[in-house]
């Protein structure tokens, strides 16, 4: 990981910072930002691994094999802008904001008439309905996942982000750019396609009601398997 140069007046910044992170255990995002800026390239290894598989997840469902590169941009982003991070408590919708626009970005680079899409319409499947490479445990998660896919992408990285995350409106509205009631119409409208679509590609009335019944407990159980299936 490349370092970040220390404040030439103060010598001892970054010793000082990491005895104080060390000293009172795992520092928060905000800590670690700190001590990183200060040239403490441990306190940046501490966020990758806090993140990585957040970010993982977070492209996994939605670009399949080419998710390794966009992880990779998105840290590497994440590194070059640190210092335009305004609020360090904020790092993790600055993470996230960044693989979302990775995200915007691989999609109009890959599509012929990019001037012309619209993630508020447009679905993974849309782009590329190919399956997901991705492998659930059970039938209702793999229901599930291939639902998500389904559904505009501006609306499936708001319920993933929810589900998978634990992100409230405010934050998935920070990472994507929204207001706070936008995000959270964005998220109540998202809730309503992903059940009208699973109601749509379900095998069997028995799934869909297993899969309906159980929805929140059916997404949290994905959080996991999401990034190990391409661990």
């Amino acid at each position: 990981m490349t370092a970040i140069k220390l404040d030439a007046a103060r010598p001892d910044a970054a010793q000082e910072l990491a005895e104080s992170r060390y000293s009172c255990g795992m520092g928060t995002d905000a800590d670690e930002v700190h001590a990183w800026r200060a040239g403490d390239e441990a306190a940046g290894e501490a966020l990758f691994e806090r993140y990585y598989d957040g970010v993982a997840r977070f492209f996994y469902n939605k670009v399949g094999e080419q998710a390794a590169d966009l992880i990779q941009r998105t840290f590497l982003a994440c590194l070059e802008g640190l210092e335009r991070l305004e609020d360090p408590e904020r790092f993790r919708s600055y993470l996230f904001g960044i693989a979302h626009n990775q995200l915007r970005k691989f999609y109009r680079n890959k599509h012929r008439d990019a001037g012309k899409l619209d993630f508020n319409l447009t679905s993974v499947h849309d782009l590329a309905p190919t399956p997901s490479r991705l492998i659930a445990n059970r039938q209702e998660e793999r229901l599930l996942l291939e639902g998500l896919r389904r559904i505009p992408l501006d609306y499936q990285v708001a319920l993933e982000l929810f589900y998978w995350e634990g992100m409230s409106a405010a934050e998935i509205g920070e990472v994507v750019g929204i207001p706070l009631g936008t995000a959270k119409t964005r998220l109540r409208r998202a809730r309503q396609l992903l059940r009208d679509e699973l109601a749509q590609i379900a095998a069997s009335p028995e799934l869909l009601r297993t899969t309906l019944d159980g929805l929140d407990g059916w997404a949290q159980g994905l959080r996991a398997q999401v990034a190990d299936s391409e661990g």
